[in-house]
């Protein structure tokens, strides 16, 4: 998915003065100074970020911990490439913000079950009828009603916050810890590189309606409702087809390995 578009903020020549004095003389006082000045960005992330998610997490926990994804953008920020600060922090901070949200461990364990019986139903159905099983067969296979399975999708949506890879990485609804940098390791930067083949080469593989909402919503960065208006169905209905997308992702990656 593209990163939200990033809040304008108005470059002052106080604030040129003061990345010349940072980035030059690592002036402390002037590094604040642009922290200060740069911090609206963390509220705007933040709030994009708390969108899509249930109304008991703390949007203030949200913004703490996408300060620090703000000080490590201005620490690193070099303005002689030429490109604009806030392009350069927006995926810095939302990147914090979801460091933080795996940290505070704030998807239930009820989502995490139903994901679980979901995935493994999924897998089951995938191996024996060698193709995507439908709602209905999914169904069948938990012994639950159509209306009960849109509404633990619908639950399960909750937990899938952030990169597609970092979620179909993963399974029981916590995602799995990528790599900030290329610094991180030689190793984890080609597992990386391995897992977006793969899951890229599987997405071909899902049904066509399930297909299209991962395209849309990561490739093309429209929100649910959205995706909602182009497909003709519910804001509801998109993130329950988008839940199941990504539980059909993880079981076929799991199924091929990776």
């Amino acid at each position: 998915m593209t990163e939200p578009e990033e809040k304008p903020s108005r470059t002052t020549p106080a604030i040129e003065r003061a990345w010349v004095r940072w980035v030059e003389q690592r002036d402390e006082e002037a590094r604040d100074q642009l922290i200060v000045h740069y911090s609206p960005l963390v509220k705007f992330v933040a709030g994009r970020v708390a969108a899509g998610l249930p109304a008991g997490v703390d949007t203030g926990e949200l913004t703490g911990t996408g300060v620090f994804g703000l000080m490590d953008a201005v620490d690193r920020f070099d303005p002689s490439l030429g490109f604009k600060f806030e392009t350069f922090a927006v995926p810095r901070i939302k990147g914090a913000i979801l460091d933080g949200l795996r940290a505070l461990d704030w998807v239930p364990r009820s989502v995490r079950t139903h994901s679980r019986q979901i995935e493994t139903a999924v897998a089951k159905l995938n191996n024996e009828l060698k193709r995507a099983p439908t709602d209905e067969e999914i169904c069948t296979e938990i012994g639950i009603g159509l209306e009960e399975l849109h509404k633990w999708l619908s639950t399960i949506s909750v937990a899938n916050v952030g990169p597609l890879d970092h979620l179909v990485g993963a399974g029981d609804g916590e995602q799995r810890q990528l790599p900030a940098s290329p610094d991180q390791g030689p190793d984890i930067a080609i597992e990386e590189k391995e897992l977006r083949q793969a899951m890229r080469s599987e997405i071909r593989n899902l049904p066509e309606r399930e297909r299209t909402v991962v395209a849309l919503y990561y490739d093309e960065g429209m929100t649910l409702s959205e995706i909602g208006s182009v497909l003709g169905v519910t804001e509801s209905r998109v993130s329950q087809i988008h839940s199941k997308a990504i539980i059909m992702l993880r079981s076929q990656l799991a199924a091929a390995g990776v």
